[in-house]
């Protein structure tokens, strides 16, 4: 039964056809393999309509549910691995469906450098429809991940306060436009948004985190209070404020290994949203249930995504659970002087994509 402000407003009977769409936007032909990779929480009518749309195309497939069920709050899980010839069976399949998050687990980097395409469905039925990769985006994603690559300077303002500076080039650039087509790919179905992690130490200045953002991990709720972050040489060493100060606080304090660990406190990828399909408002409108965000206020046009803690997914060596998520509003974001974002509105044209009204 679903709970929330809202119930599902898809058919479920669409569900397959969804799927079948989605399948063919990663260009899964006849004959390949897709391995998929569930866990105890997955929705069952999503492994069927999978099923379905993988005989409509002529692919095999099949399921492999891990046991356990892997939160929104534990990144870098390992669900595969442990097992003896689970990661020799998605080895040799040609895509993966997963159904929980696997990033920041290594056995994801394993699969991706071998050319295996491993695409993440963790969002609502409504949002698969609504949030689907529409015309344009994977271009958009595409230029501003050139954009990104190129630069060596990023400086983030806002009204609010925000004075953040970082350099890149360290790590590579990554980018999602929500489809896993090619071979190596991870993307997850409804997002369209390009991250990097920025070179060690060099992220200083202030962030400030105002009413109306969204902590999208792990609370899954609008900010309501201001946070003050000082920022210097890659880490947080200040954090100010009222409640959600307090919340944050306590989050990374949880997430520290041992006394003096920095690593939660540490400035992990930063980047912007660029789907037209995705709303700030999701949560005002579906409620604060993750399923109902994870894609949706994540990737909203012109936000500035700050997060904090681990890097392994980028090649570093930070592993922690003090992970953070920040959805940031009304941001300038400049790239070697550049401006790419303009008070929350993306002002390149090249990045822009009309929204799809479904």
């Amino acid at each position: 039964m679903e709970s929330g402000i809202r119930s599902i407003e898809v058919n479920p009977a669409k569900l397959t056809m969804l799927f079948k769409k989605q399948f063919d936007l990663c260009n899964v032909k006849p004959g390949e393999t897709i391995a998929i990779v569930s866990d105890l929480g997955t929705r069952r009518e999503y492994i069927e309509a999978a099923f379905a749309a993988a005989d409509e195309i002529g692919v095999d497939i099949y399921e492999m549910c891990v046991n356990m069920i892997p939160g929104w709050t534990k990144v870098g899980v390992p669900t595969i691995g442990k097992c003896k010839g689970t990661l020799d069976a998605l080895l040799a399949s040609d895509m993966i469906l997963i159904f929980h998050v696997p990033l920041f687990a290594s056995w994801l980097r394993t699969v991706m450098q071998e050319g295996v395409r491993v695409q993440m469905v963790i969002d609502a039925p409504d949002d698969l429809e609504q949030l689907q990769s529409p015309p344009g985006l994977k271009e958009a994603v595409l230029y501003a991940h050139g954009v990104y690559e190129n630069t060596r300077e990023i400086h983030v303002t806002s009204d609010a306060g925000t004075d953040l500076h970082y350099t890149r080039g360290e790590y590579p650039v990554m980018s999602q436009y929500g489809m896993a087509d090619e071979p190596g790919r991870f993307d997850h179905w409804g997002v369209g948004l390009i991250h990097t992690f920025p070179d060690e130490g060099s992220s200083r200045g202030t962030v400030v985190i105002q009413p109306g953002d969204i902590v999208i991990l792990p609370y899954c709720r609008y900010v309501v209070d201001e946070i003050r972050l000082t920022i210097e040489d890659g880490h947080i060493t200040s954090i100010e404020g009222g409640l959600d100060a307090a919340l944050m606080s306590e989050w990374l304090k949880d997430g520290e290994d041992f006394e003096g660990d920095l690593d939660p406190y540490a400035v992990s990828h930063l980047g912007w949203g660029m789907n037209p399909q995705c709303r700030w408002d999701s949560i005002a409108l579906f409620g604060d249930l993750p399923e109902r965000s994870r894609a949706a206020s994540r990737c909203f046009p012109g936000n500035f995504l700050f997060s904090t803690g681990p890097n392994s997914q980028g090649g570093g060596k930070r592993n922690t659970r003090g992970h953070y998520d920040v959805p940031m509003r009304e941001c300038t974001i400049t790239l070697d002087g550049q401006l790419v974002v303009e008070k929350g509105r993306l002002v390149d044209p090249k990045m822009i994509v009309p929204r799809v009204r479904r």
